[in-house]
């Protein structure tokens, strides 16, 4: 049977079980085929679940829209994320010079990355949308090297699932499976309109996940962890947002 015809076929019996059956029997047919949520529990996970194993079977390898230069927001919107503290301070004042991205977990070769070393990586750049779930939106330009070419240079191991990425601001980190994480549009963003990434934005370093609303797209990031495996991060949820009542899988 071809890989399409089979994510036909599971697909197609995602939506008769959740029609029929109920949405925990989905749920349940989901994890069967490794397509369930870290957050599948709960009132709303299994609707959670029949949601994220949908759309992977459907849209793997959808692209986000990208749009022309002349759609450009004028004022792409910021939202505050407070001091971020001395020690991102004396990075910022520095010019980021000494700061260093981590990569390790399930890799062949762990990292600590400088800027100057993701700048010298192949870049790419992309007019994406940015979407929040409160509602604001903005169309901007981001530069960045795609999150795959930083995952090859480290050598991430077959029984790889997630990049667990965590931020310099106290508390936040999220986490995305292999097919954001490898896919073409997810950047590791350090420049935006044609200039550096602004702090406000995230600075110096964000991740952009445009086939994911805004909450995914994590600032200030410092370290990626390579894991089979999510429960032992955090409450085991997949990330910090569930924690807080969003869903892991944001997908768009």
């Amino acid at each position: 049977m071809s890989n399409f015809s089979r994510r036909k076929l599971i697909s197609t019996g995602l939506w008769a079980t959740a029609g029929a059956s109920g949405l925990a029997v989905a749920a349940s047919l989901a994890d069967r085929y490794g397509l369930l949520a870290p957050d599948h529990g709960g009132l709303y996970g299994p609707g959670a679940a029949l949601t994220y194993a949908a759309q992977r079977l459907l849209t793997r390898h959808s692209l986000a829209r990208e749009f022309p230069r002349s759609q450009l927001s004028k004022v792409p919107f910021a939202n505050p994320t407070g001091p971020q503290g001395p020690a991102y301070e004396r990075l910022k004042a520095g010019g980021f010079a000494d700061w260093r991205l981590a990569v390790d977990g399930m890799v062949a070769r762990p990292a600590s990355l400088s800027l100057a070393e993701l700048r010298s990586y192949p870049s790419r750049s992309q007019i994406t949308h940015l979407a929040c779930e409160e509602g604001w939106s903005f169309i901007a330009e981001w530069i960045g090297v795609p999150l795959s070419h930083v995952l090859n240079v480290v050598g991430i191991l077959p029984q790889a699932r997630y990049v667990v990425y965590y931020s310099l601001q106290k508390g936040w980190w999220d986490s995305i499976d292999m097919a954001d994480a490898l896919h073409p549009q997810t950047l590791l963003t350090y420049g935006m309109n044609g200039g550096e990434l602004p702090v406000g934005h995230g600075g110096p370093l964000r991740l952009r996940v445009p086939r994911q609303l805004g909450y995914k797209n994590v600032k200030y990031i410092a370290r990626l962890t390579v894991t089979d495996n999510l429960k032992r991060f955090g409450k085991g949820l997949g990330s910090a947002s569930p924690e807080v009542g969003y869903s892991w899988y944001a997908g768009i």
